[in-house]
């Protein structure tokens, strides 16, 4: 049978001393006195570290006394009140084993790093305080995302890494292939993929979406939450080649639906957040950004605005204040455009709904004007887009022209359409990113900190 280790997060939160207990975790620092011995044991398990205190008594005495930072290690000992400042609790210790040591050029040695240091060693960056509660945090969100879906009534469908789809129409797609590079075959001077593994072009998907909309209309309410791929050459504090979605797809419902949806789990997480995860969220509240709890209570509890693309237009048009590019009807938001109208005229979270067709993928319900789809973009102060999604087109006709009309290759997209001609209803869908949400409950300003290993342009470390 597996036998669970005492975490210290347990031991920390006694309700009274514990006599014979073991303890196993990795040394943060270690001071020595005349004839004691005090080291600071963290086991991942929370921020906090439990002090261990050991005297000349304890057998290999001096072995303790030479303990580096780093080192992995087993305590035996008892459990007792600490008459010392800011803790209840210590570790007296009985007895101790070395696990595994630690040499002197191990990189956290210092208590402090900086974020761009850090990143050249994500390997160990989970050590410090920071990215323990930023990835407890990430593994507790996880859970909720799963928790609210389900109570919600909602399928967790596994939709496919490897596809055969841009979901986006946009071609920013990583290919996938087995294809000997010394010896590509082709066929008119083009690549013959038919010798390839899958017999045709295949790439790392963009989305699940696609995937998961069959599922919608056959089971109901739907979602999928897993890796998703972009090759765009970016290199921005909000753009990574590998993240996380979170897309869940609703039947019979519209564009009203969907934002409801989107902002009733949106408060949910959040709530989640600061209750749930209340220590590791004090350390980002406390240190990374002192005003994080507070703008999160105003979207919790706030109001979630509501206006048009075309609306939104008119007010940037009309409140310029000296934005670098200039608002355009047809031309997406740019950052700038999107922080004005969370930080300054709505002072909150602001639904942009009914965009330019022209700009939004071919799969978005077309409105009755001929010019805008049925999509909306959730924007939330200091973030920025948070969530997109749209009432997904479910008349077969007006799907199969807009496919032909943006270029597709109607072949790719058989399965997709062919939903539409077998019981098509109308249904909704949105896409919350993942590492954005966890940039907003945190405060940390870069995406690469927020994911264990980051993908980035030329970035493949780990």
């Amino acid at each position: 049978m597996y036998k669970r280790r005492l975490s210290i997060a347990r031991l920390l939160d006694s309700s009274s001393p514990q006599m014979g207990i073991n303890i196993n975790g990795w040394v943060r620092t270690r001071r020595n006195s005349k004839t004691f011995s005090f080291l600071e044991i963290n086991d991942g398990s929370c921020v906090k570290s439990i002090q261990a205190i050991a005297d000349e008594e304890v057998d290999n005495y001096s072995e303790l006394r030479s303990i580096g930072t780093g080192t992995a290690i087993s305590i035996a000992g008892d459990l007792i009140e600490s008459p010392g400042k800011n803790q209840r609790w210590e570790l007296r210790v009985l007895s101790f084993k070395i696990v595994g040591s630690c040499p002197g050029d191990y990189p956290l040695q210092k208590k402090r790093h900086s974020d761009e240091f850090l990143r050249t060693i994500a390997h160990l960056r989970g050590r410090t305080n920071k990215y323990g509660a930023m990835f407890r945090i990430r593994s507790r969100l996880s859970y909720a995302i799963h928790q609210f879906f389900q109570g919600h009534g909602f399928h967790y469908v596994h939709t496919p890494i490897i596809t055969g789809s841009d979901c986006e129409g946009a071609g920013e797609l990583f290919r996938v292939t087995t294809l000997d590079f010394q010896n590509i075959p082709t066929v008119g001077g083009k690549i013959d993929f038919s010798e390839d593994f899958f017999g045709r072009e295949a790439y790392l998907t963009v989305s699940g979406q696609l995937a998961v909309e069959p599922f919608c209309l056959a089971v109901g309410n739907v979602y999928t939450f897993g890796p998703t791929f972009r090759s765009e050459n970016s290199n921005t504090s909000r753009h990574m080649s590998e993240f996380w979605m979170v897309e869940p797809e609703i039947a019979f419902a519209d564009l009203n639906d969907d934002m409801d949806l989107a902002e009733e789990m949106v408060r949910y997480l959040i709530a989640f957040v600061r209750t749930d995860c209340s220590e590791d969220f004090k350390l980002f509240s406390d240190f990374v950004d002192k005003s994080l709890d507070a703008r999160l209570g105003l979207i919790e509890t706030g109001k979630f605005e509501r206006v048009s693309y075309t609306e939104a237009i008119k007010i940037l048009t009309k409140n310029n204040d000296g934005f670098e590019f200039q608002p355009i009807w047809g031309r997406d938001l740019q950052s700038e455009h999107e922080r004005y109208l969370t930080e300054k005229h709505f002072e909150g979270p602001v639904f942009v709904h009914d965009w330019p067709r022209e700009i939004k993928p071919f799969y978005m319900r077309e409105n009755n004007d001929g010019k805008t789809v049925a999509a909306m973009d959730l924007l939330i102060p200091n973030v920025g887009e948070l969530v997109g999604g749209s009432q997904r087109e479910e008349r077969f006709d007006r799907l199969q022209q807009r496919v032909r009309s943006d270029s597709l290759n109607e072949q790719d997209y058989w399965w997709y359409l062919e939903t539409r001609r077998f019981g098509s209803a109308p249904h909704a869908g949105f896409g919350l990113g993942f590492e954005r949400f966890l940039m907003l409950v945190t405060g940390v300003s870069n995406i690469r900190d927020v994911i264990p290993y980051p993908r980035t342009p030329k970035t493949l470390e780990f």
